[in-house]
């Protein structure tokens, strides 16, 4: 009997430390994609530059990571890859400084500069503001944003580049 009670303790300390993986401080996320189109995004890149999910015109991966986020950065090689090698969609990160446990712009900046992945395109979120219209729960969180805007899917944790390939050939 003991036993039993001893298995189900450790299961429910297991099940409770894998559900709060993801969101270091807190679930303040508020969702708004009422009519199924992507929120139009404008952030500036780590040089300063503005983009526009709007004034893209074609399909969009868009991966929201953290600098904090084990999984996130044992992807960053596969998304350096994908962002110099893909030509049919536009690939786009966004992390959010001073937002959800991560550093802030200046630091985040020098921080990525001593990393090699320079075909990542990274967009700053201040303060997760469009993280918070996305409905970012989780890091590493994807999104893919067909040519007209839509929303078509959101994934949640790591999805490799073939399955990311794959979903994109599937969208108009």
């Amino acid at each position: 009997m003991k036993r039993k009670s001893m298995r189900l303790i450790v299961s429910l300390i297991f099940i409770l430390l894998i559900s709060s993986c993801g969101t270091p401080y807190g679930n303040d996320v508020i969702m708004i994609n009422e009519d199924d189109l992507a929120p139009m995004f404008v952030l500036e890149d780590l040089d300063g530059n503005t983009v526009a999910l709007e004034d893209s015109g074609q399909k969009v991966y868009v991966k929201y990571w953290a600098s904090w986020c084990s999984i996130c950065l044992a992807g960053l090689e596969e998304l350096n890859t994908l962002s110099a090698n893909e030509t049919d969609f536009q690939v786009i990160s966004i992390v959010n400084p001073n937002y959800k446990g991560e550093m802030s712009s200046e630091k985040f900046k020098e921080w990525y500069e001593t990393l090699p992945y320079k075909n990542i395109t990274v967009l700053l979120d201040e303060d997760g503001v469009w993280a918070k219209e996305f409905g970012v729960i989780a890091y590493p969180t994807s999104y893919i944003i067909s040519r007209f805007g839509e929303l078509e899917e959101t994934i949640a944790g790591h999805t490799y580049n073939k399955e990311i390939s794959k979903i994109m050939k599937r969208l108009r």
